[in-house]
């Protein structure tokens, strides 16, 4: 039995399955490398790139199991892989700390000009305190858009700050809000009333562009956004013009609409976008579910879902 590894995961997931078959590994293949190689493997083990679609499941004429060490499965063609035979997991919840922690991060980053700071002393050599004049967090009104696991942890971390909470979802009841620190308001209401916006909702069609100059103008003038979701959903031109117009307080995301367009899973992968030029925009490359922490629960329940799929003892 044989296993493809093509991204990077913790490393027990090897220790683990090299005591039942072969493991190797090639970093993120394109999708025409991977067909041409998948069909001599049982197991493949991956994120979110390359897509897995039909070319390649037709070329996988021995995979029993594909494992994403991830939550989003809407990179693999679900319905054909059930037509192969082929079983699909993911590994939901594990990373949902790790991801509201960065969003919490990222709230005081913008909101006390640290990363500016930081850079124009370590990089400019400049000493000038009286430039930054921050805000705190406490007493201010955060909303959050999308009330699953993430976004209810983000609340539970921000009510220790003692932020006034409101949220969105359409699928969570006035109890469950309550219940978890939260009022739940219509998604007109939170952008109108909040501080900070943090989106955590999934890049659905009625999800995409949902920040956009429309939405913008009902928010608050110095109204800071945060995005650990996707992309899409903030449409980054009108962010731009919004923040070089001084119509928002700032944006801050670990996620880009165009982030796979240049390679940008590969390491030192080139990135490039306007609203680099704008001080009030910080940005990280997908980090979210990038902790020790997160890594090793999604491996240990990728590794149990396997033996369990592969009969393994």
């Amino acid at each position: 039995m044989k296993c493809l590894v093509i991204d990077v995961v913790h490393h027990t997931i090897r220790d683990e399955l090299e005591q039942y078959m072969q493991v190797d590994t090639e970093l993120l293949p394109t999708q025409q490398r991977l067909a041409e190689i998948i069909g001599e493997y049982d197991l493949l083990l991956m994120r979110v790139d390359p897509a897995i679609d039909r070319t390649i499941l037709d070329a996988a004429k021995k995979l029993k199991v594909i494992g994403v060490c991830a939550v989003g499965l809407n990179h693999v063609d679900l319905e054909y892989a059930k037509e192969r035979g082929v079983q699909v997991f993911n590994a939901p919840g594990w990373s949902d700390n790790a991801v509201a922690e960065l969003t919490i991060a990222k709230m005081l980053d913008i909101s006390r000009g640290t990363m500016q700071a930081n850079r124009e002393v370590k990089v400019e050599h400049r000493w000038n305190k009286y430039k930054f004049y921050g805000r705190e967090l406490r007493g201010k009104t955060l909303g959050i858009l999308g009330f699953g696991r993430v976004g209810r942890r983000v609340a539970k971390l921000a009510d220790a700050f003692e932020m006034n909470i409101v949220a969105y979802d359409p699928f969570v009841s006035k109890e469950e809000f309550e219940q978890n620190f939260a009022v739940g308001m219509s998604r007109e209401e939170v952008l109108r009333v909040s501080d900070f916006v943090a989106i955590h909702l999934p890049l659905l069609p009625e999800t995409r562009n949902l920040i956009c100059a429309e939405t913008i103008q009902t928010m608050k003038q110095d109204a800071i956004v945060l995005n650990m979701s996707r992309g899409g959903i903030v449409n980054e031109k009108d962010m731009y013009e919004a923040l070089t117009a001084g119509r928002l307080g700032g944006y801050a995301t670990d996620v880009m609409g165009d982030e796979l367009a240049h390679g940008g899973l590969t390491r030192n992968a080139g990135f490039d976008s306007p609203l680099f030029d704008c001080e009030n925009f910080i940005v990280s490359p997908h980090i979210g579910a990038q902790t020790q922490d997160a890594a090793y629960l999604i491996a240990q329940d990728i590794v149990a879902k396997v033996k369990t799929a592969l009969n393994l003892k």
